[in-house]
């Protein structure tokens, strides 16, 4: 089987159910930033020591895979795999248990720490980006509302994952220095 297919060589590309759009719209820049976001987590997982996070952020990137069909597939009542209130409790479960083990945050913190953990901070901050087009896409598309809700629960699960990872590795939290350039 061939990659190439030549038939977005002018701009457009296929949903589920064929209807053609162009690359540029609203949906396929929602399920590109999720691909991207999967990506960031692929980067993160080849820096994470721990199997047990390996295996957590797995399971988020094939979720992801999921949100990707259910954004690709407009019609909501179409046969597609689709985000559910049961991956959103998955996600708040799985933040609940991490926040568990960290230490109670009082203050802002700065995205980085170990190269594992600035990666997931970083795949926090695409996940904000992935809310802010589905939010986009929502305005004049109808989605499934769940999606929303999963990737809004993604981005803190991914801040504690980054906490973790950094606390695993012995690296402090620095806190922000309003005073500086005062």
């Amino acid at each position: 089987m061939r990659i190439y297919t030549r038939t977005g060589d002018k701009g457009e590309t296929g949903l589920f159910g064929g209807k053609r759009v162009s690359k540029a719209s609203a949906r396929i820049e929602a399920y590109g930033t999720v691909d991207e976001l999967n990506a960031t987590l692929g980067m993160a997982a080849s820096q994470v020591a721990s199997s047990e996070m390996r295996k957590m952020i797995e399971r988020l990137q094939n979720e992801l895979h999921i949100v990707c069909a259910d954004l690709a597939n407009p019609d909501l009542k179409g046969q597609s795999p689709r985000i559910t209130a049961g991956h959103v409790a998955g996600l708040e479960t799985l933040c609940d248990q991490l926040d568990e083990t960290l230490p109670l945050l009082k203050r802002f913190i700065l995205p980085g720490g170990s190269f594992a953990g600035a990666l997931l901070h970083y795949a926090r901050t695409v996940a904000r980006r992935c809310e802010r087009c589905i939010v986009e896409l929502s305005r004049h598309d109808e989605i499934n509302p769940e999606v929303l809700k999963y990737l809004n629960r993604l981005s803190d699960l991914l801040f504690l994952m980054a906490r973790a990872i950094n606390q695993e590795a012995g690296v402090a939290e620095i806190h922000p220095d309003y005073s500086q350039g005062a």
